[in-house]
């Protein structure tokens, strides 16, 4: 059971770093770059996989065993795939009090703005709620990016914002500004 809550806690913040900090959402973008929201949405995985290290390297530390975190994160993966849904509703309010539905996950995945950086819960939807970003799911969501980039080219769709993230660089004027657009959130502008 400690494993279970470290990991979901480790996920939630691994998630939440992948929306806040631009480079770690220009590996988890792929994921979030479907208009549509269906099971495939949930298999649209990063091709970085070592941008997640730093996150579950403590469970490690804590003294779980190796198999043990890939064990849990396998479990967790799981679960999350079956929340990629439309087809399934509200769920019980205990339900939806819990576990991070897909209710929750939906609006997770929208662009709307009342929608934006919420949601990050693995398989709970506790840590949300305990750090202020939780978000119900009350209006119509559209899915996608916020600019949406037009394209099914596999590659364009994993290296676009990798690409921008280096546009953005080398337009700098300044290396607070280099940095910025590497660390601090998508959509962040020295302008």
């Amino acid at each position: 059971m400690l494993l279970f809550v470290a990991d979901d806690f480790a996920y939630y913040w691994f998630h939440r770093v992948g929306h806040e900090v631009r480079v770690f959402w220009a590996s988890h973008v792929t994921h979030h770059s479907s208009e549509h929201y269906n099971l495939s949405t949930a298999l649209r995985q990063t091709w970085v996989p070592m941008a997640a290290l730093p996150f579950w390297l403590p469970l490690a530390l804590l003294g779980f065993k190796p198999w043990m975190i890939i064990l849990q994160q396998a479990i967790s993966l799981t679960y999350q795939f079956f929340i990629h849904t439309e087809r399934v509703g509200k769920l019980p309010r205990p339900i939806e009090l819990i576990f991070n539905t897909p209710s929750h996950h939906r609006a997770h995945h929208g662009s709307n703005d009342i929608y934006l950086d919420k949601n990050y819960g693995g398989i709970t939807i506790i840590w949300d709620r305990l750090l202020g970003t939780f978000q119900a799911e009350t209006e119509r969501v559209k899915y996608g990016l916020t600019k949406n980039i037009e394209t099914f080219n596999p590659i364009k769709v994993a290296a676009h914002e990798y690409a921008a993230i280096v546009r953005d660089v080398r337009a700098a004027s300044s290396w607070r500004d280099r940095l910025g657009y590497v660390f601090r959130g998508p959509g962040w502008t020295a302008y």
